[in-house]
């Protein structure tokens, strides 16, 4: 037998029901493919220490304990967007890579949202309800046309802008509230760039395509509610959550909105709430992926993913893995991390549009494979606007969003053996920020849009921007202490022949939102936020 034939093929798991393209994909790329669904958590422990890669959707739910079993598997590959009933945390500590496929659903899930506010608008679920039970009500489904009616999107990125496109095309205006949408994304989309109160203020509808997260949970609640306009219908085919259901459940019973329709709950798989039954809730068990075109599209994308990774190493949508070779790993790992942190910090305090992004290597960094550092660097610094952006798709995230980027490379740094600087370019300001590695293999900042400061990042931290005024430090402190915040470290620098400086402190846990307000009410404070890395 000759040596070709003794080499095994990757053997994958299919543990959920998929287009059969998935398997006939597996198979051309030389890969071994059985397709067992409907297995109980037992069966799939019982199953899973053979195979080096599992197929899923939504039914397998990859615990700890399955992780723990699976002592051949490499990849899973989640076929869709959300990644919940995988342990992504547990399975990057095992070294399983964790993919999805972010752009496979789409157009079917902004087609849904077009539909629920067409349905919502002309009350077709009841009206269809009523007319199968032999009644003809045709004055008490009085409608709502679309035309010329303000469609309000809160979140216009991939999702968002394609409802968007198809509302322009319905001849509504459309109004948009998303920081990090660019004026020229925005007009060619065109819809008009708002903020959230102004867009609450102007629309007939409202149409939600965030991911949830801290800023936008409870982002619909009673307050936000009654800066609507009275009539007002909404949308959400996102995230359960972002809506507070009892707050919207009083709103509809007053008569405040005309209308909800909901594609997603707090509590999923809905099986009872408060919403349910109400006669002006159109309601639907999270379909916004649910069309035959959508799941051959991620069938066919996370078959070429595991596949092309079990068989070549290629890595496509990793959620928890850098494109890295075998090589480069041991060197690149301190930049990495450098890298994440310069993109994490310069997200947190960038609250507008992103229209240009530029990362300067200087010194010996330029020696190594930056690429992977510009993709991690981006990907940081996007995680705070996208759930679905990661080191390899981040290019890609970013183009859709009309962002530039760039990269320079300096042989040689005036201050530092090496030194990493990222400039972000917004509507409001520029802001650039720059670390190095201290012996070698410790992530510091040590300069923040041009005021020098040496700082170790920590899990909780406190940034502030100021004007170089005395008394500064002893209020932030008092401040501090009052409210029982430990500082661990106190950073603080200011801009030569400038009145501009800044503090980075550390603290030992997260700053509660009330004692950031009373921090930025100081008077040499121009900015405050807290950060988290």
């Amino acid at each position: 037998m000759s040596q070709k034939n003794n080499i095994t093929k990757p053997k994958v798991l299919i543990s959920d029901k998929m287009n059969p393209l998935a398997a006939e994909i597996f198979a051309k790329k030389g890969c071994d493919v059985v397709e067992k669904t409907g297995m109980t958590p037992e069966e799939l422990l019982e199953a899973i220490p053979e195979y080096d890669g599992l197929a899923i959707r939504s039914s397998t739910t990859v615990t700890p304990e399955i992780l723990a079993a699976a002592k051949n598997l490499k990849v899973i590959g989640r076929a869709g967007i959300g990644v919940d009933n995988i342990d992504v945390k547990e399975a990057t500590n095992q070294g399983v890579i964790v993919m999805n496929t972010p752009f496979g659903n789409s157009i079917t899930t902004a087609e849904h949202a077009v539909a629920m506010m067409f349905a919502l608008a002309r009350q077709i679920p009841q009206a269809n309800e009523s007319t199968h039970q032999g009644k003809w009500e045709k004055k008490k489904f009085m409608g709502a046309e679309l035309f010329s009616k303000t469609l309000g999107v809160i979140g216009c990125g991939n999702i968002g802008g394609i409802v968007a496109d198809r509302a322009v095309g319905l001849k509504m205006n459309v109004v948009a509230f998303d920081p990090f949408l660019t004026e020229e994304r925005a007009v060619e989309l065109g819809v008009e760039k708002v903020e959230l109160d102004e867009l609450f203020d102007k629309a007939d509808f409202i149409t939600i395509h965030v991911p949830k997260n801290e800023k936008t949970a409870g982002l619909i609640n009673k307050d936000s509610i009654a800066k609507m306009k009275d009539g007002v219908r909404i949308i959400n085919c996102a995230r359960g959550g972002i809506i507070i259901e009892a707050d919207l459940k009083d709103a509809l019973d007053s008569g405040k909105v005309a209308g909800a329709a909901l594609d997603v709950f707090e509590v999923e798989p809905a099986k009872e709430n408060a919403l349910f039954g109400h006669p002006n809730v159109v309601c639907t068990p999270h379909l916004g992926a649910a069309t035959t075109e959508a799941q051959v599209n991620v069938a066919i994308q996370v078959a070429e993913q595991l596949g092309d990774y079990l068989t070549n190493g290629a890595v496509v949508n990793a959620l928890n893995m850098p494109s890295i070779s075998a090589e480069d790993a041991p060197r690149l790992k301190p930049y990495m991390k450098l890298a994440e942190q310069l993109g994490s910090f310069a997200g947190q305090i960038t609250d507008s549009a992103i229209k240009a992004v530029n990362i300067k290597y200087e010194g010996s960094v330029t020696e190594v494979n930056t690429k992977p550092l510009t993709a991690m660097l981006v990907a940081s610094l996007l995680k705070e606007q996208t759930d679905t952006v990661n080191m390899v798709n981040a290019m890609s995230v970013a183009e859709t969003r009309g962002i530039t980027l760039s990269e320079t490379k300096e042989g040689s740094s005036k201050d530092w053996r090496s030194v990493i600087t990222v400039t972000v370019e917004t509507e409001q300001r520029d802001r650039n920020i720059s670390g190095t590695l201290f012996t070698g293999k410790e992530p510091r900042i040590v300069d923040i849009e041009g005021v020098r400061v040496e700082a170790e990042l920590t899990e909780n931290m406190l940034f502030i921007r100021n004007q170089d005024q005395p008394g500064l430090i002893g209020q932030v402190g008092g401040i501090l202490g009052e409210a029982k915040q430990n500082i661990v470290n106190f950073n603080l620098g200011r801009k030569p022949d400038s009145d501009s400086a800044v503090c980075l402190v550390s603290l030992d846990a997260a700053l509660p939102d009330d004692v950031l307000k009373t921090i930025e009410a100081i008077d040499q404070v121009t900015m405050a936020k807290k950060l988290h890395f």
